[in-house]
């Protein structure tokens, strides 16, 4: 991060806490720092809920592996932020994959967290030590959140006033791997606040896998922080003021010279909760981002390696807010009217078409989108029926696209691509009926949902390996249709039994299709020797499956498992008509997982079924099924030792397979024993 940018979000979010104003006052007025109440009509939707206890006790202590635990919410690769390229992590529900963007919309605090550019996720920003707990509604998110939401919804809430005093860790593990968080919080009167922050570092894995390895091959190290600040202030009995602060940094290798790829930024924002007759919320929210990435080509025996890209400077900005009013209409109605706005401000420079390890050319890719939208819900309760419907009406704008190439020996112009401004209306709306019979409650729903594509999308080319794909400033929003029927059974205490059956349609899929293989030149990025691609609107994807989970708790133990079947299948003519009757690449039709906890230890198992790198469905990943564990051993009330295995039988889990058929894994085995103070 630059120190400018970084010393500004330190010493913010350092002197946040002990000198917000509210923290002055004396009165007994209790706060949240929470939203308005989750909404009555959601008995009618599929929502999958993660608390405190297993977001910190988890054998990677990542949130983005704590997110498994909800079969079907999957990232664009298995591999999580330590060896991933940042790029390559957006989050997606219920098989609508296959694009490195993400289609679920994830949010922290109300504030939406998708890459400003690109759509992707910061996994790495995002300490479990600060969050309270995590809500994921699969599917029929799209109704109160707009644009990004299509294949559902992931809230991330800030642990709240029971953050009080000092909690933290501190590990060392495999390949001299070091990781540690605190949380430091607590109340002056009326009011609390807490600081948080996480360290990370270790020397890595090789990702290749150990029969293709040549002499560039090394491991990929990685070193990542964060550090958060949030204050919540009392205004009234009934109102408050959340103020939040975030900052990371993010560098990681790919296990190769000339592949650094990482990233920094900065989250400020303010939300006004009142909880008084007339429930309303308000929300303010800023986000800086810059991300850099090189690439390399590596010949046939991987002996040598030579840069081929520089993305040397990726700045991007988001800006936005939200207003939600809930009239007093009783207690067994509900209305939520409300509006939202989102910026986005994004480019890449970078530098491409090396020669003698140089390069020769530069180019510039970047734009504007805006998304402006209204929404209205009703939910009743009538008896034992629950009735919720809802419409919104999304205006979006896409203006100011380019993709400009030059020469660097002459400032000659190569490219000057303008792309037109374009807007349109996206008309969504989303109903559902849920039956509670006690021990039984059956529910239904049905939704629309839409997705504005993304800058990186509209206007980069990019490369990986010998493979390349053109970018598409004409490409449509995504929109999908989708409905589920469900059963959740409680038949005795302690046990929980939900069954949900889906199917979605997603019309204008942006995919990246193969339109040609190499070697030739093709427009738009010029001589490729392996595939060449283009991203392009399909026909359709659709996803049908089923979804089942459950929990059971029996005194000092504990279960939970789920299973997600996704069948997801490309419609496509015109250019995408060979891959008509195609599943969806990086999208596994099972995933299944299950915890076994006893006290403070846990056993859990993940699988996931084999799935294709490529549209064309050529290249293969294999299934894989890992096995993590956890135990802590008390030495006093508030201090423990923890011993934390990931992947304890050492398992191959493939994340990637180039053109080439060179094999990138995920983690490995990995051994942590460290101290905890809860």
């Amino acid at each position: 991060m630059k120190p400018n940018l970084l010393s500004s979000v330190l010493i913010s979010c350092a002197l946040f806490v002990p000198f917000s104003p509210g923290f002055a006052a004396e009165s007994e007025i209790i706060v949240t720092g929470q939203a308005l109440p989750v909404s009555m009509g959601d008995a009618a939707y599929d929502v999958a809920r993660i608390d405190r206890d297993r977001i910190i006790a988890t054998a990677s202590g990542r949130i983005e592996d704590v997110l498994r635990d909800v079969a079907g919410l999957s990232q664009f690769r298995r591999s999580d932020a330590r060896s991933a390229n940042a790029t390559s992590q957006g989050a997606t529900l219920r098989g609508l994959g296959g694009n490195a963007s993400s289609r679920a919309l994830l949010v922290l605090d109300g504030v939406p967290q998708s890459d400003p550019f690109g759509g992707w996720i910061s996994w790495p920003a995002y300490a479990p030590e600060r969050l309270g707990q995590v809500r994921v509604t699969r599917g029929g998110g799209s109704g109160v959140y707009g644009s990004g939401a299509l294949a559902g919804t992931i809230e991330m809430d800030s642990v709240g006033g029971e953050a009080n005093g000092f909690s933290g860790s501190l590990a060392q593990g495999s390949r001299q791997s070091v990781e540690g968080s605190a949380l430091l919080g607590g109340r002056v009167g009326s009011g609390f606040g807490f600081i948080s922050g996480s360290y990370a570092r270790s020397h890595g894995f090789i990702p290749i896998v150990a029969g293709q390895r040549g002499s560039v091959d090394r491991p990929a190290p990685y070193e990542q922080a964060t550090l958060a600040a949030r204050a919540v202030v009392p205004l009234s009995d009934e109102t408050e003021l959340q103020a939040s602060l975030l900052g990371f940094t993010d560098r990681r290798e790919r296990g190769t010279p000339f592949s650094e790829n990482g990233g920094d930024g900065a989250d400020a924002s303010l939300r006004l909760v009142h909880r008084g007759d007339w429930g309303v919320q308000a929300l303010a929210y800023v986000q800086l981002r810059k991300f850099t990435s090189r690439a390399v080509a590596i010949n046939a025996q991987r002996t040598t390696a030579t840069p081929s890209l520089d993305q040397f400077n990726v700045p991007s900005t988001g800006m936005g807010g939200r207003i939600e009013v809930r009239p007093p209409l009783g207690k067994t109605v509900e209305l939520r009217l409300g509006a939202d706005w989102r910026r986005t401000i994004g480019e890449t420079n970078e530098l491409f078409t090396y020669v003698s390890n140089a390069p020769t050319r530069i180019r510039e890719a970047g734009g504007t989108s805006d998304t402006a939208g209204a929404f209205a819900e009703l939910s009743a309760l009538h008896g034992p029926v629950t009735l919720t419907g809802g419409v919104r009406a999304d205006r979006w704008w896409i203006t100011k696209g380019r993709l400009l190439e030059r020469t660097l020996a002459t400032s000659a112009s190569l490219r000057n691509d303008i792309a037109p401004d374009r807007q349109g209306w996206e008309p969504t709306a989303r109903a559902g009926i849920a039956f509670d019979a006690g021990s039984i409650t059956l529910r239904s729903a049905a939704y629309l949902g839409w997705r504005l594509p993304t800058l990186n999308e509209l206007y980069r080319p990019f490369r990986v390996g010998a493979d390349a794909t053109a970018a598409n400033p004409a490409l449509n929003p995504e929109k999908m249709r989708g409905a589920e029927i469900g059963i959740d059974v409680r038949p005795a205490d302690g046990l929980v039994l939900r069954t949900t059956a889906f199917t979605n349609r997603l019309r204008d899929a942006i995919g990246n299709v193969t339109l040609a293989s190499g070697p030739g030149t093709f427009p738009g990025v010029g001589f490729v020797s392996g595939a060449y691609r283009q991203r392009l609107n399909l026909d359709a994807v659709r996803s049908r499956g089923l979804e089942l989970d459950a929990r059971y708790s029996l005194g000092d133990w504990a279960v939970s498992a789920s299973y997600a079947l996704s069948d997801a299948r490309i419609t496509g003519t015109k250019a995408a008509r060979l891959l008509n009757g195609l599943r969806l690449a990086q999208v596994p039709k099972h995933m299944a997982s299950a915890t076994l906890g006893w006290r403070t230890a846990s056993l859990t198992g993940r699988y996931v079924s084999a799935q294709f790198e490529d549209d064309a469905n050529s290249r293969r990943l294999g299934g894989a099924f890992t096995i993590d564990g956890l135990v802590a051993l008390p030495l006093s009330n508030r201090v423990s030792v923890v011993l934390r295995g990931e992947n304890l039988a050492d398992k191959t889990v493939d994340t990637a397979i180039s053109a080439t058929a060179i094999v990138e894994r995920a983690t490995p085995r990995t051994l942590w024993i460290g101290i905890r103070i809860n």
